[in-house]
């Protein structure tokens, strides 16, 4: 991949006027920008080269990639590189008036001068259209494009059809389940000893269930419980369960035993002495409500898991991404089949949770903002703006966090309903007193200090509310906070 085509259009006047008229590839244009802020999902550069005349943007990627962005929010890659680009996009041109002859005539003149000038082979349109597809399927997930303000994601461009995130996300469990299936022992370790490896096999083997399997998946049931109560340890007991062998009874049992958690996550297990059938309908139970045979019926959020597991960091990105862009643009998304007219909003909640896990605080806020808007009681409205407040100082949106606890404050004063009326002897009262002293703190860093001080007055007066027993575990966090007010001008 060059650059050499660029660099040809910037140093030569009339080449450049070709590329901008009759192909719309405009490098004067590239000194407005793009129609909006945009920047791409993967935090990755881009650099702006050329527009067109419908106001959209030729974006060349860090790795020379060239992305093309319309101005009606659709952006996709077009190109390995400025010259591939460019040669799609000369060759594949067509003008407006198919009717006019003099005007196709111009234009293949000018495709043929600047091909020459440009030093492009001669290709077919069909080899053309091939390196254009190409191009435009490698967009997801490493060249999603942002809206920089809102965060939302552009569409793709085109409508090819892309494999199912449970595709490359299981690939390695698969590979890994013909591995064990081999028979080989040193696998049987690498494998088992690996808790994503041990993970992933296990969802291969949920979804390829084989006769001669129960040998490995009772190693493997062994192994998982070192990670206590997983949806995988109880995967492997569905698995293990659906064989109906009366002699694995005593190994669920140990299984179960490991923990509380896992006593309380494989409850209603069958006693030691079940038949071979109650075993089986306990499996069998267990496995059509939680399981099952088919990975597209799978929640996304296993996927994504088990992506950003395995570094598919990019690929869970922009598929939570998605999943929240559908559910800003609709929310009836979240309406309950059991109760149309009642919202479900864990599943914000959730999508905030996994952004931060991938480090992504402006799409966890963008989640837990709507998250927190949809709550209906006080005691959860204070909670979850809690949350948003704690993510916003996390991103050094410092007023954002400051403006936030102040509706805190609000609901805990006049809440509307009776839900919080025992805030100041729970957790809920200690974690809000707990932020608004690291919130003082953070804008004691950030040389504010009327901010902070305001902030401190406010902290201490929550902290003044709560029982002796919740007040007891913030009291050094709000003696060092005030220390560290004191010491500033």
């Amino acid at each position: 991949m060059t650059d050499d085509a660029l660099r040809a259009l910037r140093e030569n006047a009339r080449l450049a006027e070709l590329a901008a008229f009759p192909f719309d590839f405009d490098i004067g244009r590239a000194a407005h920008g793009h129609v909006e802020e945009v920047r791409l999902a993967s935090g990755a550069p881009l650099e702006v080269v050329a527009g067109d005349a419908t106001g959209g943007t030729y974006f060349v990627c860090a790795d020379g990639s060239v992305l093309y962005a319309d101005s009606e929010g659709s952006a996709g890659l077009i190109g390995s590189g400025v010259d591939e680009a460019l040669e799609i996009i000369i060759g594949l041109a067509e003008d407006d008036d198919e009717d006019e002859e003099e005007f196709r005539d111009d234009l293949d003149a000018a495709r043929a001068e600047l091909r020459a000038a440009l030093g492009f082979p001669e290709r077919s349109r069909a080899e053309l259209e091939a390196l254009h597809k190409v191009a435009l399927l490698r967009t997801e997930p490493d060249f999603v494009l942002l809206n920089a303000t809102e965060h939302n994601a552009y569409e793709l461009l085109d409508s090819y059809p892309r494999p199912p995130l449970w595709e490359p996300v299981l690939a390695s469990g698969r590979a890994d389940l013909a591995l064990l299936r081999s028979g080989e022992h040193t696998a049987w370790e690498e494998v088992a000893e690996d808790p994503v490896r041990r993970r992933l096999a296990l969802r291969a083997a949920q979804f390829d269930r084989a006769d001669g399997d129960l040998a490995l998946l009772r190693h493997l049931l062994r192994h998982e419980r070192r990670s206590s109560m997983t949806d995988e340890l109880r995967l492997a007991a569905v698995l293990v369960g659906l064989r109906g062998d009366t002699g694995d009874l005593p190994l669920l049992h140990e299984v179960r035993e490991t923990d509380f958690d896992t006593a309380c996550g494989l409850g209603g297990m069958p006693e030691a002495d079940a038949s071979a059938q109650e075993l089986r309908e306990w499996a069998r139970e267990l496995d059509e409500s939680l399981f099952g045979t088919d990975p597209s019926d799978e929640p996304v959020s296993t996927w994504t898991d088990l992506a950003r597991d395995q570094g598919m960091t990019e690929l869970a990105r922009v598929t939570l991404i998605r999943e929240l862009d559908a559910i800003v643009t609709d929310q009836s998304r979240l309406r309950r089949p059991d109760a149309p007219r009642t919202l479900a909003t864990a599943p914000l909640s959730a999508l905030a949770h996994d952004f931060e896990g991938l480090g992504d605080l402006p799409q966890a806020l963008r989640a837990q903002q709507l998250y927190a808007a949809l709550q209906e009681s006080a005691w959860d409205r204070a909670s979850a703006r809690h949350t948003q407040a704690r993510l916003e100082r996390d991103a050094g949106l410092l007023s954002d966090a400051t403006r936030t606890l102040t509706a805190v404050r609000d609901a805990l004063a006049t809440p509307g309903d009776d839900s919080l009326r025992d805030w100041q002897r729970v957790n809920l009262g200690r974690f809000i007193a707990e932020e608004h002293y690291r919130l003082t703190l953070a804008l004691a860093d950030a040389d504010r200090p009327e901010e902070a001080r305001a902030l401190l007055t406010a902290a201490d007066a929550i902290l003044g509310e709560l029982s002796e027993n919740a007040a007891k575990g913030v009291r050094e966090l709000a003696e060092e906070t005030a220390a560290r007010v004191r010491g500033i001008s």
